[in-house]
C-alpha cells in the first residue's frame, strides 16, 4: 500500500524562484540569457507548467553551483507525488517481503 503524502513537494520552479531568482534580484530573462535557454522555458518551469529535464538540470546546476541531481530530485519528487495521487490502484507484490 502506497502512503500518500498530504502536502505536495516543493516544485523545482518554486525553488528556482524563491531561493535563487528573488534573492539574487535576477529576472527570468537574465537567467535564460545566462544559461542559453529560451525565457519561455524558464517561465514554464517557474510556473510549474514544464518539468526540469536533465539538460536543464545541468545548466541550472552550473549557474547556481548546485548539483544537477538537486534539480532532478526535486522534479522526481513532484512527478512521484502526482503519479501516486493519480493512480487508482497498484498491483500486489510478486515477491514476499523480507
Amino acid at each position: 500500500m502506497t502512503r500518500r503524502r498530504k502536502r505536495p513537494p516543493t516544485t523545482p520552479g518554486e525553488i528556482l524562484r524563491a531561493e535563487y531568482l528573488e534573492p539574487l534580484g535576477m529576472t527570468q530573462k537574465r537567467l535564460a540569457d545566462h544559461i542559453g535557454s529560451d525565457v519561455k522555458v524558464i517561465n514554464r518551469i517557474v510556473n510549474g507548467r514544464c518539468a526540469v529535464t536533465p539538460a536543464m538540470a545541468l545548466r541550472l546546476g552550473a549557474a547556481f553551483r548546485t548539483s544537477p541531481g538537486f534539480w532532478l530530485n526535486a522534479q522526481k519528487a513532484c512527478d512521484l507525488y502526482r503519479a501516486e495521487n493519480e493512480a487508482e490502484s497498484l498491483p500486489a507484490p510478486l515477491v514476499p517481503a523480507g
